[in-house]
């Protein structure tokens, strides 16, 4: 079945991709993993071969790619191991703040050395407290003269270790009613007095792809690094979520159709009583059963990345395929590692670190159970 938002130029592309990825990410993937971290050379390498936000302006560095090429760059990193999941974070996610909300001179100044791999981004929405309740975090930005005094701490971030950029949600007027009225966002560079990378944290999965606390204490941060304009920070996250949410459920789809993959694969090579354990009834059923499930979220993900490049408004659609789809993601997961008994559960197999990997989807980019109270709120209920 055949994609509309993708022509032969970003199938191209695709391949180009997938031959850099199978010379210079598989054969080292294992050792990332090890190593909790993907190396900067790896983002440099990136970089260099236009692989980096590639949508930028040209003026920037970039060639104006539509969003058709950052679904098939979001698409093959997945397929090599859910731990590149900075390397989307940083695409599609983080470097849209900046080249939608920066003024020019941020732009100048910071988006060409994200399309390099000079710095490497990350987003701080999450606190120790907060969760996914933006409007009620607790971090601070103070206005003293022509710098901003930051205090708070920030969890789970995504790619917090390696960050050049931090873009911080924060408070400007923690009195503000309601809430997400005080919120603005900050672009933090490493390196400024008071921040602090305070410690990379052990997660069940998604290992390479490092994860951090971040401490602000006293941080003195430039006024000139406020992000569009104070107060504003709650509409630009709720503007930019579909795009970030759309991407998990991208992301989640061509896992899912790789575990599918590996497991069709795994089954007709096994044998048990004499036979190839795909000739079974019970495997049969269960592979269909995940390839319909799997080909219905391929269509609804697909047309939702369709009406997303014609940029309407799919919010509700969008929080649907978040959850269902990774929802969907966790439960293939499991049934491939079943389908692959005592070896499913082998770290050398790789549905093992499928496995793990997945079940982070239904918690980042705002949990599921948030996901369906959008869906409810939007239904009018």
């Amino acid at each position: 079945m055949g994609r509309a938002f993708l022509q032969e130029e970003h199938e191209i592309f695709r391949r180009s991709l997938r031959k850099f990825l199978e010379k210079n990410a598989i054969p080292f993937y294992e050792q990332w993993e090890h190593e909790k971290l993907v190396p900067r050379s790896f983002w440099k390498k990136m970089g260099e071969n236009g692989f980096l936000a590639p949508w930028v302006d040209e003026k920037y560095g970039g060639v104006n790619a539509d969003f058709g090429y950052s679904v098939v760059i979001n698409e093959e990193l997945e397929k090599v191991g859910s731990g590149l999941v900075g390397i989307n974070n940083h695409n599609d996610i983080v470097v849209p703040y900046i080249n939608s909300f920066g003024n020019e001179e941020q732009k100048e100044k910071w988006l060409p050395g994200c399309l390099t791999g000079e710095f490497i981004t990350a987003i701080a929405m999450t606190e120790p407290g907060s969760g996914s309740d933006l409007a009620g975090i607790k971090t601070t930005a103070r206005r003293e003269g022509d710098y901003y005094i930051v205090n708070g701490a920030k969890t789970f971030i995504t790619s917090g270790i390696h960050a050049d950029l931090v873009v911080l949600v924060c408070k400007t007027d923690p009195k503000a009613e309601p809430a997400y009225k005080g919120v603005s966002l900050f672009v933090i560079e490493a390196g400024t007095p008071g921040f602090i990378k305070a410690k990379q944290l052990s997660k069940v999965g998604q290992h390479c792809s490092d994860t951090a606390e971040l401490v602000f204490e006293d941080a003195k941060v430039p006024a000139a690094n406020l992000l569009g304009e104070e107060g504003k920070g709650f509409y630009y996250l709720m503007e930019k979520l579909q795009q970030e949410r759309l991407l998990v459920a991208v992301g989640a789809v061509a896992v899912a159709e790789r575990m599918f993959e590996i497991t069709k694969e795994y089954v007709k090579q096994r044998t048990a009583f004499g036979k190839s354990i795909s000739q079974f009834q019970n495997t049969q059923f269960k592979m269909a059963e995940m390839a319909t499930e799997i080909q219905i979220a391929r269509v609804f993900v697909d047309d939702l990345v369709a009406n997303h490049i014609q940029k309407r408004e799919v919010v509700t659609q969008v929080s649907m395929a978040k959850w269902w789809v990774t929802d969907l993601a966790k439960r293939i997961a499991t049934q491939c590692m079943q389908l692959h008994g005592g070896y499913g559960y082998m770290e050398e197999y790789e549905i093992a670190r499928r496995f793990r990997d997945i079940q982070a989807t239904s918690i980042y980019a705002g949990t599921n159970e948030i996901m369906k109270s959008i869906i409810a709120k939007r239904l009018e209920l």
